[in-house]
């Protein structure tokens, strides 16, 4: 479902799925963000850190989204949470789409009792339904001194318009805070195209703890069934990892499918790598341009959909949650994405339905991509106060930059972070990650890390632009039509050139 949503920009901005519930890409937001979404309102931040968090309090905002095509009309609701840290008379004010980095601060301030004696938390949280977390942080970056947030948090969706785009001005650059940045970038191995999406002409403006290169994460059982092994070098050969095509991956779909499986939930799976695996933006030089990777979704999804390889669900439904735990119309074998998707999503739903528990592995993708993370911003009015230079520079350092066992990404991939409950996740160091253990009892004791680690080879910044939420969505909705045989082959593009140029793009 294609939704025009007013921002603060003052531009539309697009987003969504055709077939997608209404949380589509936002609540990816929250789901990567974080074990707590925005609609918790205690949870974790409770446990974070006994300095301590005052009772929370929310608010549930409702946004109307109406879908162009069609006319209707549905709400989106915004679940906004307030959580504060420490008892100090210096205010911190943070503004995030999940209960992930309020979290961080609650575990900050127990780990370092001065900042929590001397500063104060106010982090307010919300998700990112209809854009409300984006249209509530742009306005009170705004809205200026005594608003807008010291400390702010943007993810990979829309990363672009804070860094590179029309409120990169707001944001300082990492050098005006933190000392010698670029040499530590360089010695904690920081992955590349998160300093690249962080980036402006050269300055860094934020940075993301997380690594998020994609796998294919399978089921054993299905894989002893189909190929006779559960052997992660078996399941490699059989879809062709590494090869950066997908003709083992079709052969593979048809040896699931003689045996009753489906190889993926839903289209939107194979969305998920062929936009990350672009080598180029939709717009070159002023001009609409169409990656060879995007193009050749188009014959993907209606093979997908001819074959019957999928349930045809689409990504954060609930019945594509229904197939992780074999509830929906067939077996699925695999999904392609990052830790985080084992953490939050696969393990998360699994566990709390018993079921499937320790049948999952991980193993190299056909095609490489990347998906999902976020990061880390300072206002450049909280760098020009001394006091409060003090707190966002050890916070943003210690989040992101500090690679000892004390820091948070250490922590944060092991696990051992008082006062943190956090699953094992890949994090932005490759030092950090060449450390820890990443083995899970839900993977059957399999430790995944060097899989993602070596994925992050393929993680390129080439496929993102500042138009990604005006024309992803688009793009994606038009093949889903062609896939299910409601539009030609041709609509396609004829559909999505009008659209571009709806947005002043030159075709």
């Amino acid at each position: 479902m294609k939704k025009i949503i007013a921002s603060v920009l003052c531009f539309a901005m697009v987003a969504g799925v055709a077939g997608c519930d209404s949380k589509d890409e936002t609540t990816k937001a929250a789901t990567t963000a974080a074990p707590t979404t925005a609609a918790d309102t205690t949870a974790a931040d409770t446990t974070a850190a006994d300095t301590t968090a005052e009772d929370t309090t929310a608010e549930d905002t409702t946004a109307e989204d109406t879908t162009a095509e069609e006319g209707e009309t549905t709400a989106a609701t915004q679940t906004t949470a307030n959580v504060e840290y420490g008892s100090g008379s210096i205010v911190i004010k943070v503004y995030a789409m999940s209960a992930e980095v309020p979290n961080m601060l609650g575990a900050f301030m127990k780990q370092f009792p001065d900042m929590a004696a001397k500063y104060k938390i106010d982090a307010m949280y919300c998700n990112n339904d209809g854009q409300g977390y984006e249209t509530k942080l742009n306005a009170a970056l705004q809205a200026g001194e005594g608003t807008a947030p010291d400390i702010y948090v943007a993810e990979a969706d829309y990363i672009l318009p804070y860094t590179q785009g029309d409120f990169a001005e707001y944001a300082a650059s990492y050098k005006d805070f933190i000392d010698d940045v670029d040499n530590k970038v360089k010695t904690a191995e920081i992955a590349q195209y998160t300093v690249d999406l962080g980036s402006k002409d050269g300055e860094l403006k934020a940075l993301c703890y997380q690594c998020t290169g994609g796998a294919f994460i399978y089921r054993r059982s299905i894989a002893k069934d189909v190929f006779g092994s559960d052997d992660q070098k078996t399941v490699e050969d059989a879809i062709g990892a590494g090869t950066q095509k997908w003709d083992k991956f079709f052969e593979a779909c048809e040896a699931l499918k003689a045996k009753g499986y489906k190889m993926v939930s839903g289209l939107s799976d194979i969305w998920t790598v062929s936009e990350k695996a672009s080598q180029t933006p939709w717009v070159v030089d002023g001009k609409l341009n169409i990656d060879p990777a995007r193009s050749e979704y188009i014959d993907i999804a209606k093979r997908c959909i001819d074959n019957e390889y999928t349930n045809d669900t689409s990504s954060w439904s609930e019945a594509w949650y229904s197939d992780m735990i074999d509830a929906g119309s067939a077996k699925v074998f695999g999904w392609f994405g990052p830790a985080w998707l084992i953490n939050y999503v696969l393990a998360d739903k699994c566990q709390s339905d018993n079921i499937n528990v320790g049948d999952y592995a991980v193993c190299v993708p056909p095609v490489g991509f990347w998906w999902g993370g976020s990061w880390l911003l300072a206002s450049k009015l909280a760098v020009e106060n001394a006091d409060k230079k003090e707190f966002v520079s050890k916070f943003i350092e210690w989040v992101t930059l500090d690679t000892t066992k004390e820091g948070l990404q250490y922590g944060w991939a092991n696990n051992t972070i008082e006062g943190l409950t956090a699953a094992k996740d890949t994090v932005s160091s490759g030092k950090v990650m060449k450390e820890s253990d990443g083995s899970m009892a839900f993977l059957g004791g399999q430790n995944p890390f060097q899989i993602f680690v070596d994925a992050t080879s393929f993680a390129s910044s080439k496929c993102k632009c500042l138009y990604d939420s005006d024309l992803n969505g688009t793009w994606q909705d038009l093949v889903n039509q062609y896939a299910h045989g409601k539009i030609e082959k041709d609509d396609i593009m004829t559909k999505f050139k009008d659209a571009a140029e709806a947005i002043d793009i030159e075709v």
